[in-house]
């Protein structure tokens, strides 16, 4: 990723944050509309591919209008050459997120319903799964949203922000966004630290590709799992007490080796200029605003 491109800065990263958000909430304002045109039921498989389809959908179009209005190159926003290293970090990673730091959506869970939260069955999530069923949701679910996220947040977002206020600041401030741009309060604290860590190794990797791939098995797992019944409604593996211990172990010393592995690479992290984080969250009020009357409104609207 290169910082040197004047054309990359946090007014940049902000806009297209907003921007994305806006036309987030306008692509999924028109599938309400179209399902309560069509007598569309929720708990149809028409309108849950619908609403996955959305934020890919809007990311589309939102990412284009950033390209193309802030004058950004793909090379600068989506390298893709890296040393295979970072991919075995990669799978290091997402083998301790899925099965060690997941476990932290149990406890923020926990905390929420002191103050009233209740979450949806996984199962309304869902659409049939059943036979070949399975493959376009893989396609909706896993493919799409892992390219058009990495693309926003490790792609543009990073770049940008990097170039602003160095690489470190530029990490949580992704893993904020990711985070918010989800939601969902039960998984604020996970997808903050997905986020971060994607970030992290985009930084490190100077691609996009690991990111990508491993947001794509975060999603393309918690289906199939699902889908074969290792996992009930809730996420829950359906294996002894012993071997889900022994797992959550194993998982858990494999991300804390990964994300040392990032953090103590050789290469220094770059310096940030001052009034980047500033000029960030000036530009991206206006995205940062709705997302959290959303998440807020998810206390209420079920």
């Amino acid at each position: 990723m290169n910082e040197a491109n004047p054309k990359l800065n946090s007014v940049t990263a902000g806009m297209a944050f907003s921007a994305n958000v806006l036309v987030y909430v306008f692509v999924s304002f028109i599938i309400s509309l179209i399902a309560t045109g069509t007598g569309m039921g929720e708990d149809t498989d028409a309108y849950k591919y619908l609403s996955y389809l959305a934020a890919p959908m809007a990311l589309m179009v939102g990412c284009a209008l950033t390209i193309v209005f802030g004058n950004q190159k793909l090379r600068d926003v989506a390298p893709v050459k890296c040393d295979v290293k970072y991919y075995i970090i990669a799978a290091l990673i997402i083998f301790g997120l899925l099965f060690a730091v997941s476990e932290l959506n149990i406890l923020t869970l926990q905390f929420l319903k002191l103050f009233g939260y209740t979450p949806r069955e996984q199962s309304s999530y869902l659409p049939d799964l059943h036979g070949g069923l399975i493959v376009p949701a893989l396609l909706v679910i896993a493919v799409l949203p892992a390219v058009m996220e990495e693309f926003l947040f490790r792609g543009i977002i990073l770049s940008n922000t990097r170039a602003s206020m160095g690489d470190v600041r530029a990490i949580f401030i992704v893993g904020f966004c990711f985070s918010l741009f989800h939601a969902s309060p039960e998984q604020t604290v996970y997808q903050f630290i997905c986020g971060c860590a994607f970030a992290l190794l985009a930084v490190r990797s100077g691609s996009l590709l690991p990111c990508v791939l491993i947001h794509f098995i975060n999603n393309a797992l918690i289906i199939i799992l699902y889908a074969c019944g290792v996992t009930d409604v809730n996420g829950n593996l359906s294996i002894p007490m012993a071997a889900d211990i022994a797992l959550t172990v194993t998982a858990a010393v494999a991300f804390v080796a990964g994300m040392a592995w990032l953090i103590l690479d050789k290469k220094p992290f770059a310096k940030g200029q001052k009034g980047g984080v500033k000029n960030f969250f000036i530009t991206s009020s206006v995205g940062i605003a709705i997302l959290a009357v959303m998440w807020i409104l998810s206390f209420f609207i079920r």
